[in-house]
């Protein structure tokens, strides 16, 4: 359950980083009131909480599942 949790929490901060770079828009500030808004701050917080856990994901032993057996 984290894991997929933290990929999609992963998944929605490179979506914004990706607005940023081609469009100079910052969606989560947008949405939420600027950067330094409590919600924001949250928000990044847990997008880089969520990328932290990812990276644990690059270093797991893959147990392969009894269904693709």
């Amino acid at each position: 359950m984290f894991d997929k949790t933290a990929l999609a929490i992963a998944v929605i901060g490179a979506l914004n980083w990706g607005v940023i770079g081609l469009f100079g828009l910052d969606l989560v500030a947008f949405l939420c009131g600027g950067q330094m808004a409590v919600i924001s701050r949250v928000i990044y917080a847990l997008v880089g909480l969520g990328g932290l856990w990812c990276v644990s994901l690059l270093f797991r032993e893959r147990v392969p599942s009894e269904a693709a057996a």
